[in-house]
């Protein structure tokens, strides 16, 4: 594909969400960036946040699971439902009756500043790190089809990224990210439905034939129950994905944002109840995707392990460097940069509205005349640290098979804050302040040690995502370790 194709698609798609942020920015002031006014419709958040938490990761990467490792990561999709029920029925009741801008401000009624600023920071640590690692490997798929061959280094592609998403979040925040994850999410599932149509052309197959090519594929197997120490078990990745949805949604300031913004409790439930079944959908195509590009790439006779494609570079590689030709490349890019800019957007607000409200205590420290100014250059600094992560990362990491690294990250980053907040929840106990920032240190180093124990020890088990679970269970013991003879005078 032309890379000035590339570059005029990209051009329009941004020029569409200035349009929308000048429309949904007009009125400029704290409550619309962080909040909505509490005016946002439950169905376009719930349609909004589909593509808030699949990103540029779920685009590439899950297809590329399947060559590896067939449909058992629909086990760990399983468990993000039961997780996002438990998010509505417990964490939401909990959030709406705070009348929460900051999900984190809860630790600060239940454990004091100490865990009100740790909660804090572990959040900010994660999505920083989360999201600028989704980033990446979009930034990296995009320079390798468009900016290498137009000559334009990385790090001027990764600032104009970053720039431009400031610039159509800069004034309505959350309220213009509703708007635009609505469209970004209406652009990627319509570019991955015509991309399974367009490959299924090229193959003579109409739609029966493709659900009957998925269903008989080798690639198709979705339950591994025969052996506790695959990682592929079932068990494993189940319960990892109730957990994970717990933290990386219900826990996580970015996901809960976009719930908050809805006027009432019953309508939030009611978002996270079809967002989850709406998601569940999303990812069964995303996974027949990677099962129709193997299938195509066995059509026309290509060895892809032989020439180095695998996992990540699979779907980039077929709809950009092979025969299928100009829709083929557009719709990957118009459904990539849809799902890279829906998360990326939202990590930038949620990161910009934690770090005012729960770092700076933006609305009890500063004058009503402040805020507004302060929360603009706080802005202003998230998008400049974007910017210096990406960089290091295109120093750092040679090896983009993401996926596994996102949620292996997220073992170490979002467990202890899921142990903080079931122990806050599920316990009276108080806890001496200085052991709750201790045990947010503590317990991802010992979760470390542990997960490479059975490789010292020559177990045939291997660790996986259930890592988080470790991680959560040593907080809540260390806090409870930290509670044993204290008498709060509070």
């Amino acid at each position: 594909m032309n890379p000035y194709y590339i570059l005029l698609i990209i051009a329009l798609y941004f020029g569409l969400l200035i349009v929308i942020s000048r429309i949904t920015g007009r009125e400029d002031s704290n409550e619309v960036f962080f909040r909505a006014k509490r005016e946002a419709p439950w169905y376009l958040v719930a349609f909004g946040m589909i593509g808030a938490s699949l990103s540029g990761i779920t685009f590439i990467s899950v297809p590329g699971w399947v060559e590896a490792k067939q449909f058992s990561y629909l086990q760990m999709v399983l468990g993000f439902v039961v997780g996002y029920f438990v998010i509505a029925y417990v964490l939401l009741p909990v959030y709406y009756r705070m009348n929460l801008t900051s999900i984190y401000s809860y630790l600060g009624e239940r454990f004091g500043t100490a865990g009100y600023k740790t909660g804090s920071v572990l959040f900010l640590i994660a999505r920083v790190m989360g999201a600028s690692l989704r980033l990446f490997l979009v930034a990296g798929v995009l320079q390798m089809i468009l900016f290498d061959k137009l000559g334009v280094p990385f790090w001027l592609t990764v600032s104009l990224t970053i720039v431009l998403i400031w610039v159509y979040t800069s004034k309505g925040g959350i309220k213009t990210i509703i708007v635009t994850d609505t469209l970004q999410t209406a652009f990627m599932l319509g570019a991955l439905v015509l991309t399974i149509i367009l490959i299924g052309r090229h193959m003579n197959m109409g739609p029966g034939e493709l659900v009957r090519l998925v269903r008989e594929s080798p690639h198709s197997r979705v339950f591994f129950f025969d052996d506790v120490n695959d990682p592929r078990y079932f068990w494993k990745l189940f319960l990892a994905g109730v957990f994970i949805a717990i933290a990386m949604t219900g826990l996580d300031q970015g996901m809960m944002q976009k719930n908050l913004t809805v006027k009432t409790l019953k309508d939030s439930q009611k978002n996270m109840r079809w967002f989850s079944i709406a998601l569940f959908i999303v990812n069964v195509f995303f996974l027949a995707l990677g099962v129709i590009l193997l299938a195509y790439a066995d059509f026309r006779g290509w060895d892809l392990a032989a020439q180095g494609i695998k996992g990540d570079k699979i779907f980039p590689h077929i709809a950009v460097e092979t025969d299928l030709g100009f829709w083929a490349a557009l719709l990957f890019v118009l459904g990539l940069i849809s799902a890279a800019y829906s998360s990326a957007d939202s990590s930038m607000t949620a990161i910009t509205t934690s770090f005012s409200i729960d770092i700076l205590d933006l609305n009890k420290r500063y004058p009503p005349d402040q805020r507004k100014r302060i929360r603009k250059l706080v802005h202003i600094g998230v998008s400049v640290f974007f910017i210096i992560i990406l960089l290091l990362y295109s120093v750092l990491i040679k090896d983009q098979s993401i996926i596994n690294s996102i949620f292996t990250f997220a073992s170490y980053t979002y467990g202890p804050l899921l142990g903080l907040f079931a122990f806050g929840l599920f316990s009276k106990r108080r806890v001496r302040p200085w052991v709750i920032p201790v045990a947010a240190v503590v317990s991802p180093v010992l979760t470390y040690g542990i997960a490479g124990l059975p490789e010292r020890m020559g177990w045939a088990y291997k660790f996986g995502f259930e890592l988080l679970l470790v991680n959560a269970a040593i907080t809540m013991l260390l806090l409870w370790l930290g509670g044993l003879g204290y008498q709060n005078k509070k």
